[in-house]
Parts: C-alpha cells; sequence; structure tokens
C-alpha cells in the first residue's frame, strides 16, 4: 500500500473515470483528498490526457515530480471503443447537443461501412470539434460555440492504427479505434458520417488503453478515496 511520501515524491494513478466528470474535476477532486490526509497546503496533480465528460474510462493521473512526466504520458497510442449512430449529426459531434440534421440511411450496408472505415487509417488530417477545449485568441473553441459563434479550425496530422467495427445494426455501430495522440474520436465519427454520404454522431466512449496501461488496472474515484483515507 502506498504510503504518504510514495504521493508526494511522485505517482502514477491509473483512475476510471466516471460518465459525466470532466478530467479537471476528477484532477480536483484528488488533489483535495490528497491534501486533506496528507496536511499540507499545496501539492501538483494533472492528467495526461483529457477525456470528455460524456466519456468514460483510463486517465492517468500524476502526482508530485511524476507530473514532470505528464508530456511523455500524453504521447502514447490510446485505444477507444465506442458506438455512434448513422443518420444525423449534432454539432457537438456526440450527445452534449440536440440533434441538428438528419441525412438518409437507405444505401448504407456493412459493406459500405467496412470499406469506408479501412479509408480511416493510417495518417490522415482531422479538424477538431468546435465544442472542444482548444484555445483560439484566448477563449476556449466551447465557449466560443456555446455563444453561438463560429470559428475556422485548421486541421491537423494524426494517425489512426486500427479502426474497427466490431457490431452493425440497423440502429447503431460499435467500433475499436487505436490511435495517437490529438485524435479527436467525435471528428472521426462525424467525417466517417460524411463519407458514407450521410450522417453520423458518438453516443458512447470509452478509453481502455494508454500505451500499455489498460483500464482494467485501473481504480474508482471511490476505491482512491477509501485507499487514501487510511494513510
Amino acid at each position: 500500500m502506498k504510503n504518504k511520501e510514495d504521493y508526494l515524491s511522485g505517482e502514477l494513478l491509473l483512475i476510471d473515470k466516471p460518465l459525466n466528470w470532466t478530467s479537471f474535476q476528477v484532477v480536483n477532486k484528488l488533489r483535495w483528498q490528497l491534501k486533506k490526509v496528507l496536511n499540507i497546503k499545496k501539492i501538483k496533480v494533472g492528467h495526461a490526457g483529457t477525456l470528455d465528460p460524456l466519456a468514460t474510462g483510463l486517465l492517468l493521473i500524476c502526482t508530485g515530480k511524476m507530473t514532470k512526466k505528464i508530456a511523455l504520458y500524453q504521447g502514447l497510442k490510446k485505444v477507444y471503443i465506442g458506438r455512434f449512430v448513422i443518420g444525423a449529426t449534432t454539432p457537438s459531434y456526440d450527445m452534449e447537443t440536440a440533434i441538428n440534421q438528419r441525412f438518409p440511411v437507405n444505401h448504407i450496408t456493412p459493406k459500405l461501412l467496412r470499406k469506408t472505415a479501412a479509408k480511416f487509417t493510417g495518417d490522415i488530417f482531422q479538424k477538431p470539434p468546435l465544442f472542444s477545449a482548444i484555445k483560439k485568441d484566448g477563449k476556449r473553441l466551447y465557449e466560443l460555440a456555446r455563444a453561438g459563434q463560429t470559428t475556422e479550425i485548421e486541421a491537423r496530422k494524426i494517425t489512426i492504427d486500427h479502426f474497427q467495427l466490431t457490431q452493425i445494426t440497423q440502429e447503431f455501430v460499435e467500433f475499436e479505434v487505436s490511435c495517437s495522440k490529438g485524435t479527436y474520436i467525435r471528428s472521426l465519427v462525424h467525417d466517417f458520417g460524411q463519407a458514407i454520404g450521410s450522417g453520423a454522431y458518438l453516443s458512447q466512449l470509452r478509453r481502455t488503453r494508454i500505451g500499455s496501461y489498460k483500464v482494467e488496472e485501473s481504480m474508482t474515484i471511490d476505491s482512491f478515496l477509501d485507499q487514501t483515507d487510511r494513510l
């Protein structure tokens, strides 16, 4: 079991982020807990790669001197599993916002879906969603989007190692994707919908792996609180 000095000298924590929590809220909760149980006024805590509030799964949290390695962990490959709906789009590319447009789906077949998925592998260029935390002119893009403002976003080069459709039904498609740092799965789904001559939005997302770290090895926030309460 870890002791107080472990957290101060630096620890890498594997946390299973719950639904509707921001990554920042997770960091704040863990920092507050450590300050309380260690009886200190300040400790460095940071995450190595954001997860959207509507996503769950593996979040790497660094404490103490380990925060110096955050950039290293951020650069690791990520693996996600998820689900998307075909035939409609939302402004946020996920379920944060309501459907704004519907599209035909009669021409879509499993063969078309799998053939199109194969085109989204390797090095590709992707535009981040307008509803994202990227800053432009000192403001977060989602702040501009929620205010009804539009802005031009430059496409970024990313790498998709594999994009596999694991289940196809009339209502949704389930998938697994392995990708580089900076990949927005919401944008991948949105672009995929356009490529099949329709629309698509992300309805579920879970990060299962970062580099060699697996979500099965992670702990919940409640587990971390219980564990550290015994320090």
